[in-house]
């Protein structure tokens, strides 16, 4: 409990410094609730220590309402056809073990270097599970549809944004719609999705962004060209690190679709107090475009690196990978940091200096855990 108090104190005295809000943090809960309107929470980071992540640890990024659907009513229109989720289970069912990780997580981290706007995720706007669906691709040839350039989700749920209001509507690129792995989901973890998690239909786009992955949909449509939503016009832009908000132009801007190679420490957590000698250092690594192949670990501010034990469960390129290392620490403050490599040898930038941008997405900057190391009591 006191290192939970110390994380506690620590994180909430960084963001009223970094201007960002302060989220709610309760002792009772394993949730820190960003925003409760719309809902946005992220569970503590040792609470991702296992592969699978239970529905009530994995995250909630809302944009607007939860809406209120019946799986008995509902039906998602594609094209000119509707179906219901009995019409979509008859169909080859398929299961995908797939990281979902949102564009702005670890968004706390980049403000710590310069302002960002957005909540203020910390590193748990992440998570891994077995998602049981039906491929996109089945649903849209049983449509006749395919032969156009992207695919566009309009969804249920009430959004407003920049004094706008909305519908959420995103859309993917046509060849990511037809992989086999991109799915309708219904199930998570064996378990019939809640309503924060998108009940009864959402898309699972493994290797993207979750802002790729709508809940409530409403309908399918194919077009030539991307979705003309604010969400995918309007927001989840990259800027490179001069740009400001009030120069930024979102119609030039690439959008986030994938996600880039990332690691980080889950346990010890920011302000524990460890004991001196040994103690080890664990975390979670992605990459989903290539493969981790090598994770180091340091506890002297990166002067010196330790090789990490990666843990690699099941067979899915989409899954991340957990990791611990062994580091001798002695008496006083430590930074333990740590920094993957994908399978090209390519590791994460040192600090958050060149992939800087004011919405403060894509936060890859090698990770940093400030500890204290003393005798035991």
């Amino acid at each position: 409990m006191q290192h939970r108090r110390q994380f506690l104190q620590h994180s909430a005295a960084f963001l009223a410094f970094s201007g960002l809000p302060v989220p709610a943090l309760s002792e009772e809960l394993s949730m820190i609730v960003h925003r409760k309107t719309p809902l946005n929470a992220e569970p503590r980071p040792p609470r991702l220590a296992s592969f699978i992540t239970p529905q009530k640890d994995f995250y909630v990024r809302n944009h607007g309402n939860v809406p209120k659907l019946a799986a008995e009513t509902y039906r998602v229109k594609v094209g000119a056809m509707e179906f219901s989720i009995a019409d979509l289970q008859k169909m080859p069912q398929r299961k995908v073990t797939a990281v979902m990780q949102c564009a702005g997580n670890r968004r706390a981290d980049m403000g710590e270097y310069k302002h960002v706007s957005g909540d203020a995720w910390r590193v748990g706007a992440i998570g891994n599970a077995e998602w049981t669906g039906v491929s996109l691709s089945e649903v849209l040839k049983t449509a006749a549809m395919g032969g156009k350039a992207h695919v566009a989700f309009a969804c249920h749920d009430d959004c407003e944004e920049d004094r706008e209001k909305f519908k959420y509507g995103v859309s993917i690129p046509m060849p990511k719609a037809m992989a086999e792995d991109t799915i309708l989901a219904w199930a998570m973890n064996g378990e019939p999705l809640t309503a924060e998690h998108g009940f009864p239909l959402r898309l699972v786009v493994p290797g993207y962004a979750g802002v790729r992955c709508p809940k409530w949909i409403a309908s399918i449509d194919e077009q030539e060209q991307p979705s003309d939503n604010h969400i995918q016009q309007k927001a989840y832009k990259l800027f490179g690190p001069d740009v400001i908000k009030e120069k930024a132009d979102f119609s030039k801007a690439p959008v986030v679709n994938e996600m880039p190679l990332n690691s980080v420490i889950l346990e010890p957590i920011e302000g524990a107090a460890v004991r001196i000698g040994k103690t080890t250092v664990s975390g979670f690594a992605i990459c989903t475009m290539s493969a981790v192949s090598k994770i180091e670990a340091s506890g002297d501010g990166g002067k010196t690196w330790t090789p990490a034990q990666i843990k690699r469960e099941g067979d899915s390129r989409w899954s991340w990978v957990h990791w611990s290392a062994e580091l001798d620490l002695k008496r006083g403050d430590h930074q333990l940091v740590v920094r993957a490599f994908d399978a090209h040898g390519k590791s994460q930038p040192e600090s958050a200096a060149p992939i800087y941008n004011f919405p403060g997405y894509l936060m890859t900057a090698w990770h940093r855990v400030a500890v204290h190391a003393k005798d035991a009591a």
